[in-house]
């Protein structure tokens, strides 16, 4: 099969998006597939082009057998609201233009959140006369709206954008069912759609010691470690958890905060502000450097803002801690995630925007170490019905099934 993947984000970023298409193509690659990957230059989430990179119109590598082929674009950090719509703007006309000077493939696959990547490939693939996968990760318009963009004109705007991309899309590959319980709602044929949910790369995250040498670096001796780690964004709202820290304060609790992201460098004001010595702050690291990180901790953290729109979602974050064998603290709205975590034992679920909850909730754990144990035991016993290796084959069947409907014959309704 050949496969050509539109995502802005790709390795060696560390956004859910590049992490996932990356992984995922890599075993395709294993199995005999052809992929290519139209991507931008790694930047995210500060907007500075990594090392070794340059923004170039065009440039073309080999990783791990997979075709990376990166375009220009207007580079924007992950934050405001009109520079990052230029960012995905310029990303979208580059890939949609370059896309031509590839080899004709079999499927056509983009990824969201953001819809300007799938409007890319979808007019490509229209064009070409292939079927187009649309890989819904989240749901856009409305997680913008949670975040607090007004549902005025350009919000109307691009929920008839997002509805045209799924009507126009052979099959849409939803990351949970109420994705698609939400479509169906809104007039989109169930028919087309398939869940395949989240996992983990259960090669690179897996149960180990804390490392001793990391432990004394970091001053986590005799700590109990609350890991948050990944982007620092605006849909965590991590102003609460800084809260939970002052409330926290003089005890043995430890936030221990790894990435990058829009709110990082308010989130360490606010620390500093409140004379927060319960809370570190470590810069993005390298994939391969996490597992380490997440070692360090005693309980994983995963935080959403408190909106109907995150009922939806399963953050990445619970299956790599499931991959580590850590108790989840999940602090978001009740939905797919709490069913998640409670369908497997794997954790504790809190209401989200509850401050003194989630203190009460981190003392609790701390003053309990068997049910700490219970919780992890289950997380590890469930990581494998959520490997990365499974949700590779599962696309692959999604993929099949949009060949497929492209070579069936249009018969008059």
């Amino acid at each position: 099969m050949r496969i050509l993947f539109f995502s802005d984000n790709f390795r060696p970023e560390s956004a859910p998006p590049a992490v996932h298409v990356y992984e995922r193509a890599r075993l395709w690659v294993q199995g005999g597939h052809q992929v290519t990957v139209l991507c931008t230059a790694p930047n995210f989430p500060e907007g500075k082009v990594y090392p070794g990179y340059r923004n170039r119109w065009r440039s073309v590598e080999q990783v791990d057998g997979i075709r990376v082929v990166r375009v220009k674009s207007f580079i924007a950090a992950n934050e405001g609201t009109f520079r990052r719509g230029l960012d995905f703007a310029s990303f979208a006309l580059s890939a949609f233009c370059f896309a031509w000077l590839e080899p004709v493939p079999d499927v056509v696959v983009s990824t969201s959140p953001q819809l300007l990547t799938p409007v890319a490939g979808l007019g490509y693939a229209r064009l070409r006369g292939l079927p187009h996968v649309f890989e819904l990760r989240d749901l856009w318009p409305a997680s913008l709206a949670a975040v607090g963009m007004p549902r005025g004109l350009a919000y109307r705007l691009l929920e008839r954008m997002e509805l045209a991309l799924y009507r126009g899309s052979a099959r849409i590959l939803a990351y949970t069912g109420a994705f698609m319980d939400d479509l169906a709602a809104r007039g989109v044929a169930r028919a087309k759609m398939d869940l395949v949910q989240g996992g983990a790369n259960l090669e690179l995250f897996s149960p180990r010691p804390k490392p001793p040498a990391m432990v004394r670096a970091l001053g986590l001796e005799g700590r109990f470690v609350v890991g948050y780690l990944g982007t620092l964004g605006m849909a965590h709202d991590l102003e609460r958890v800084m809260e939970a820290a002052e409330l926290l304060a003089g005890s043995k609790v430890t936030f221990l905060f790894v990435g990058g992201g829009a709110e990082r460098a308010r989130l360490m004001a606010s620390a500093a502000a409140r004379g927060l010595g319960n809370t570190l702050f470590v810069e993005r690291q390298p994939r391969e450097a996490m597992p380490a990180y997440w070692s360090l901790c005693d309980v994983s953290l995963v935080h959403l803002r408190a909106s109907e729109a995150f009922r939806a979602v399963i953050p990445s974050k619970i299956f790599e801690s499931m991959a580590m064998g850590l108790p989840i603290l999940l602090a978001a709205p009740p939905g797919e995630g709490s069913a998640l975590v409670a369908a497997h034992g794997a954790g504790v679920w809190v209401p989200p925007g509850r401050p003194a909850a989630l203190a009460a909730a981190i003392l609790k754990l701390m003053a309990a170490p068997e049910l700490v144990r219970a919780l992890a035991e289950a997380s590890r016993r469930a990581a494998p019905a959520y490997s990365r290796a499974s949700q590779a084959e599962a696309c692959l069947k999604v993929f099949r099934k949009a060949m497929a409907s492209a070579r069936a014959p249009h018969r008059a309704p």
